[in-house]
């Protein structure tokens, strides 16, 4: 789903005058359509935690588009894992480290995976801040996965990334889906769980799995839905 301006303005609750500031003088991602900007709400998500703004339930809750159950950031992580001490010596090395350790099916192409993460920090650095990056494909790449996965990989020293706030990056959250619906699921996920101070805090001190796992669960129960109603698969 392509974003328009107010879409934007109402998801990170701003006015429209902002988000036109924004594009002009804070980069935010946005594309001319027959004259018009429109927005991919991935990127969105993404330059908004960059940038260190408030992100609202509601934009998390406005993928759940689906009555198929999708899994929680836990679940991603379990299933795609958490490494360390992964070598690089700069991006295409670092994610390259990543792709060998990720836990994929032996038919996956991980060469092409490797392009694809590439072809996307070509367009602009997945670096969040403070540290972090989270690689992934501008759009759901056609991959034998039968569920989308996250992992979170740390490097062994930092390097530079490209993010905006100038910081080596050392942890990565790298996402894999192939739906759209997966794809944008977990990054809205990643991206709320780093706003959680507790959770942010044990990923920079590179933390046991067990303890970052017990973190994003506390996360996901907090995702409530309408009148309160628990979402179940946040």
């Amino acid at each position: 789903m392509k974003l328009t301006v107010r879409d934007v303005s109402e998801m990170l609750e701003v006015s429209e005058k902002t988000v036109y500031r924004w594009l002009t003088e804070r980069k935010l991602p946005g594309y001319r359509m027959s004259g018009q900007y429109r927005f991919n709400r991935a990127e969105i998500l993404a330059w908004a935690t960059a940038n260190k703004l408030n992100i609202t339930l509601g934009a998390l809750q406005e993928t759940e588009d689906s009555d198929q159950p999708l899994p929680t950031l836990a679940d991603g992580l379990q299933s795609g894992g958490i490494f360390y001490r992964l070598g690089g010596a700069d991006r295409e090395s670092a994610l390259r480290s990543v792709v060998e350790v990720v836990r994929l099916p032996d038919e996956v192409d991980r060469e092409f995976l490797l392009r694809v993460l590439l072809a996307r920090e070509q367009l602009a650095s997945t670096g969040v801040g403070d540290g972090i990056a989270v690689p992934h494909a501008r759009d759901p790449i056609v991959l034998h996965v039968d569920k989308p996965l996250v992992a979170l990989c740390f490097l062994e020293r930092s390097i530079d990334f490209g993010a905006l706030d100038g910081q080596p990056v050392q942890a990565l959250f790298t996402v894999i889906s192939p739906t759209v619906r997966g794809h944008l699921h977990l990054l809205t996920r990643v991206a709320f769980a780093l706003r959680d101070a507790e959770f942010k805090g044990l990923v920079l001190a590179q933390a046991g799995r067990e303890d970052l796992l017990r973190a994003i669960r506390r996360i996901s129960a907090t995702l409530q839905g309408p009148r309160g109603v628990p979402v179940t698969n946040g």
